[in-house]
């Protein structure tokens, strides 16, 4: 195994004495030999296995010259889409087409098609009609069973049966690519491959199962929306490793078989992935074009953990990480550290440590290990669990190991914290580290929003624990003579919030003296629970019905309302605060969001005189023609 770059071309291969691949990885990313992007991960470990394996990366959709260029792979072609589903790397939550794309050359726009990874799966069955072909990534994951598709508001079947692929691999990928490989070079028919947890495949019949739950099919989701919810809680519901079910949904005459989640990773496992010979930054042949921009975000950063028993609707790491915590070693993480100081460009700084939420390094309850987590319970809300055990010492023992590193000047944390899980644990140890060491001046966290019906619905913590975890900030930055503020994230529109509740917003920030500079309009990406709300106006776990705001205008007075300050935003604030019946927050009081509009002047002198003296209805310029007529 080397830590040269993965074969991108012809002359790579030549170079390695390679005259065939035995995987093919066809991405919509440009290839960043990192471990945040999934084609490093996974054709790292796979060369670590002893397999021949290239990147074609962004290729040409038009023809299929370019998915040719490293020749027919020997077991298989794997297609991904890339770190996020194309539809949302294209367009903006207002269907608007994107400027930039952070996973491409310089930042630019376009170098991949919308559905990418239908676009990539057609491609490749023109050239190659006989290859085993895996498809995966967060497009794939995400869009496994019939979902709802918000760029052409329809249901759309699942990307299996579009895409034509022999198999799909849901969630992260590396335990399932490692045993598919091992059962293609054993000479196993790809088509004979259906045991491996964590992957899909299509099927004629279910004559070969058992113990297993079937969804409402496609043409039943497709026309009813109770059905679409029956659909979606079903899944939702049997997503893990340990409890979960076979879950099987009729598609036009054949069926899609999602076996159970692959089992969670051990720490000797994660060790084994993060630690693979990466190169830790973009291919080389990008320095003209600037590089790719999303490797800033992640060069120095270390992932501490996968999976997030958080529980946001609107979060898609359930269907595709899961909420079992898979942890890294210290040792581990702190062997990539000692890697990331040696960088010729590294200046002392660690930007993050975390995963999907920064402290969540533990598993929530010592009863997820053998039963998995619960259907009916959630770790976090509506209230922390009587299982949850909160606890944030091995984090700090690990972030102070980290700060006493050679080299570290300073150790932040940026990927977010659950601020309910910290005041779970009562003490102050940890929240005073943060403060003293982690944080430089802002600390980012995710309210959302802070009316309960949207609360309640986002599945986050409510107004009285933000204000209270604000509260012991700012004492505990008060003791520490530090002057650091939190810089909360906000959404419009999530089901649930109509103009009211964005009012209540707009005071909770008028009141707290924050203006945002930025908010999200929640966009419905496949796979989540808030979008399955969205489309269906049904709560699928409670049947509830849910309020959506769909109207274009509607969303853009509810963006206006968080950030009514902004002047340009004035004639929207004051169409939804006249809509909402709130004109008591329009005028000159404390609490008011706007001042009244202005009225125009009335004229004055001589001919503000004769224009009042003209009858109603006529001006200066009626009754001088009228004058001429006489004449």
């Amino acid at each position: 195994m080397t830590n040269d770059f993965l074969p991108i071309s012809r002359a790579d291969m030549d170079k390695r004495g390679w005259d065939r691949l035995d995987f093919l990885f066809v991405s919509g990313d440009a290839y960043v030999d990192h471990p945040s992007f999934g084609p490093a991960i996974i054709g790292r470990l796979l060369e670590k296995q002893g397999w021949r394996v290239g990147i074609i990366a962004q290729p040409d959709w038009r023809s299929t010259a370019a998915f040719k260029a490293l020749g027919k792979p020997r077991l298989a072609v794997l297609v991904s889409a890339g770190n996020l589903d194309s539809m949302l790397s294209k367009y903006t939550a207002a269907r608007r087409f994107r400027s930039e794309d952070d996973y491409s050359p310089g930042g630019r726009a376009g170098l991949r098609p919308e559905r990418a990874t239908l676009v990539y799966a057609s491609r490749i069955r023109e050239v190659w009609k006989d290859v085993p072909l895996i498809i995966g990534g967060i497009e794939a994951s995400l869009r496994r069973f019939a979902h709802y598709d918000y760029w052409s508001d329809s249901v759309r079947r699942s990307i299996l049966v579009d895409s034509k692929a022999d198999l799909l691999v849901y969630g992260m990928g590396e335990k399932q690519i490692k045993e598919i490989a091992a059962q293609l070079a054993a000479g196993i028919p790809m088509n004979a491959i259906r045991d491996v947890k964590g992957t899909c495949y299509r099927a004629a019949s279910l004559d070969h199962l058992w113990n297993y739950a079937e969804a409402p099919s496609f043409a039943a989701v497709s026309g009813s929306k109770q059905d679409f919810a029956a659909a979606f809680k079903l899944q939702y519901d049997e997503q893990d490793p340990v409890r979960g079910k076979t879950v099987v949904q009729a598609h036009d005459g054949e069926y899609v078989i999602q076996n159970p989640p692959a089992d969670p990773l051990t720490t000797a496992e994660m060790d084994e992935i993060y630690d693979l010979p990466y190169r830790r930054t973009y291919h080389p042949v990008y320095e003209e074009a600037g590089g790719v921009p999303a490797i800033q975000e992640v060069k120095f950063s270390l992932v501490s953990h996968r999976g997030c028993f958080g529980g946001c609707s609107f979060c898609a790491i359930v269907s595709h990480q899961g909420r079992i915590i898979q942890t890294r070693s210290a040792e581990s993480i702190l062997r990539e550290a000692a890697l990331l100081t040696e960088l010729p460009d590294f200046k002392g700084y660690i930007h993050d440590v975390g995963g999907p939420t920064a402290n969540f390094r533990l598993p929530a309850c010592r009863f997820q290990a053998e039963r998995g987590a619960c259907k009916d319970r959630r770790c976090l809300h509506p209230e922390p669990c009587p299982n949850l055990e909160a606890g944030h010492g091995d984090y700090l023992s690990l972030l102070r190991a980290l700060r006493q590193l050679p080299k570290v000047k300073k150790v932040f944390i940026r990927s977010g914290i659950r601020y309910d899980y910290l005041l779970a644990e009562g003490g102050d140890e940890f929240l005073r580290e943060l403060c003293q060491h982690h944080v430089s001046g802002q600390l980012k966290i995710a309210p959302e929003h802070i009316a309960p019906r949207v609360t309640r619905l986002m599945g986050k913590p409510g107004k009285d624990v933000y204000l209270r975890f604000a509260d012991a900030f700012r004492r505990m930055n008060a003791a520490l003579g530090k002057e650091q503020y939190l810089v909360p994230y906000l959404m419009s529109s999530h089901p649930g919030s109509g103009l009211r509740e964005a009012v209540e917003l707009a005071e909770f920030l008028r009141d707290m003296g924050y203006h945002p500079e930025q908010v999200q309009d929640f966009i419905p990406t496949p796979g989540s629970l808030s979008t399955c709300m969205y489309y269906t106006g049904l709560h699928p776990l409670t049947g509830e019905k849910v309020y959506v705001a769909k109207d274009p205008r509607e969303k853009r007075l509810q963006r206006a309302l968080l950030q009514y300050r902004d002047p340009k935003n004035y004639p929207l604030v004051l169409e939804a605060l006249t809509k909402a019946g709130r004109q008591d927050l329009i005028g000159y009081g404390d609490k008011c969001l706007i001042r009244p509009p202005r009225q125009p002047e009335r004229p004055k002198g001589p001919a503000a005189k004769k224009a009042r003296a003209l009858p109603p209805g006529r001006d200066k310029g009626k009754q001088g023609k009228r004058k001429a007529r006489v004449r």
